[in-house]
């Protein structure tokens, strides 16, 4: 597999560019609900959907390139199953996730046809390809090229997956607090994906009429997985750079922020560091200025009911009040409108996930990855 010298932020950046139809058919919408469903706020925001959709749209392009490039080297006219297995051989607990997930569309193709639950069990390891057809595909192909046995170990392995337990512990987490409304849209949000109902508009999406050689049907319902498997490894990072980020008391350390982190964050957030394009930032203007000093009161009786003629330092006081009132209140809805993102996670969360993801540590890091191309790491598999 060739690799290049392109960073993974620079990948991510230029994204949105590489696309051919994908601009007309966008899935930021239900990006926006898989993310709440997956930890996010119940309103994510849409610039952070928009990074995410670009993020998963080129990780999902440069898979079918190399898919079809492994297609090729077998001889066969169409992209299959067995060239994404291939590419996902050595990530084992990714690749144990996706034949689990196999199986489960093999037991729906079952109890939508009408075949009863004890008949599926029993013909689980059968080899019949009427039975388990997207199993049997993968048990073949697997069997073909394990050397150790350790890829059909998989098929007999029912350790629990951490990654899954974590993500369920935390829908149970976010769900405590919910009303029968805020519920019933969580369960709607949590049935989302890209290939249900969606079919078209997902091979729209990648742009699979363009290609020499196209993905058959199992191919696309396990891009469509990898696709929200994507999204969700996104968000398990981002929570985990968010959570990373946020201050904590009595930690000597919690001031030291990643320079990566800052800088994409003042860049795409700059009104979170205290700076804003619609904020004056002459040395002179009334908001960089000391408020006047006031003068000794008068003599003489004093109403608080009522409003006083005299002055303070340079201007009136009723103008004065007036401007200190207004300014009080812009910086009381601009700290509520950060305090109402807080909660939801930004794209400089996004950024630094992706960032820390393709990070290489040690000398051997350029040979612990087959996943690169364009130098990206690639997080579905």
């Amino acid at each position: 597999m060739n690799n290049t010298a392109a960073s993974p932020m620079s990948t991510v950046a230029t994204s949105s560019s590489g696309r051919a139809t994908g601009k007309s058919t966008s899935f930021t919408l239900e990006l926006q609900s898989m993310m709440f469903s997956l930890g996010d706020a119940r309103r994510p925001l849409h610039e952070t959907a928009v990074l995410v959709e670009d993020i998963v749209h080129t990780q999902l392009i440069n898979l079918l390139q190399q898919a079809a490039e492994v297609s090729q080297l077998r001889g066969a006219r169409v992209i299959s199953a067995e060239d994404l297995l291939f590419l996902m051989r050595k990530d084992k607990k990714k690749l144990k996730r996706l034949l689990k997930y196999m199986f489960f569309r093999d037991y729906k193709s079952k109890i939508v046809k009408g075949i009863e639950e004890d008949d599926l069990l029993e013909d689980k390891f059968s080899n019949s390809s009427n039975v388990n057809k997207r199993q049997k595909i993968a048990q073949d192909f697997l069997h073909s090229i394990d050397q150790t046995g350790e890829l059909l170990a998989m098929f007999e392995d029912d350790e629990i997956d951490d990654v899954k337990q974590e993500r369920m512990e935390r829908a149970e987490r976010q769900t405590r607090m919910m009303d029968t409304a805020q519920y019933a849209e969580f369960c709607e949000s949590r049935q989302l994906s890209f290939s249900a109902k969606k079919a078209s508009k997902f091979r729209d999406w990648l742009d699979c009429s363009s290609m020499e050689i196209k993905p058959n049907v199992i191919a696309m319902e396990i891009l469509a997985y990898l696709a929200y498997e994507t999204v969700a490894q996104l968000v398990d990072l981002a929570l985990l750079v968010r959570q990373d980020m946020a201050p904590k008391a009595g930690d000597p350390f919690s001031h030291a922020i990643s320079a990566t982190f800052i800088q994409y964050h003042a860049s795409s957030e700059p009104h979170l560091f205290g700076s804003s394009s619609g904020m004056k930032s002459s040395p002179d203007s009334p908001e960089n200025t000391p408020p006047p000093t006031p003068t000794a009161p008068t003599s003489g009786p004093q109403h608080p009911g009522k409003n006083q003629s005299g002055t303070l330092g340079n201007g009136n006081i009723g103008q004065d009040s007036a401007k200190t009132k207004q300014r009080k209140r812009k910086k009381s809805t601009a700290a509520c409108g950060i305090e109402a993102q807080s909660d939801a996670i930004q794209p400089s969360h996004i950024r630094e996930a992706i960032r820390r993801y393709g990070h290489k540590i040690g000398p051997v890091s350029p040979f612990t990855s087959a996943y690169r191309r364009n130098g990206m790491t690639f997080l579905a598999c």
